[in-house]
């Protein structure tokens, strides 16, 4: 279980890891996007250090519209398990992303008048 606090502006960030190929892990804070329904999505300027293979090139919508993104096979820790998921990526994210996907598999706690927040 993860538990984190809301940002000064109310959003939802959580700490990841991302893994790259060579097996090096980078922490990062991902905003838990809800309207967003990729796993992750990534700018694409940051993909180099990790290697991953890319898989296809596909049309995404997001709430920017419809967008052409790279796909990538990614491997992340979230809270102490790895994933290997398709990671979207383009030139346009200015976050790294955790989309509505990851709430099929855990439940989501917000507690805004503490201002805690858990994902377990």
């Amino acid at each position: 279980m993860i538990q984190r606090e809301f940002d000064e502006l109310g959003q939802l960030f959580f700490e990841i890891e991302l893994i790259a190929v060579n097996g090096e892990i980078f922490p990062v804070n991902a905003l838990l996007d809800t309207g967003s329904t990729e796993w992750l999505a990534i700018n694409e300027q940051d993909l180099s250090a990790f290697e991953w293979p890319r898989v296809e090139t596909r049309n995404v919508v997001s709430a920017m519209g419809e967008t052409t993104f790279n796909t990538y096979l990614g491997k992340i820790r979230l809270d102490a398990q790895e994933y290997t998921i398709e990671v979207v990526a383009g030139f346009d994210l200015r976050e790294v992303i955790l989309g509505l996907p990851w709430l099929e598999t855990r439940r989501l706690v917000v507690d805004r008048q503490q201002r805690i927040l858990t994902l377990g």
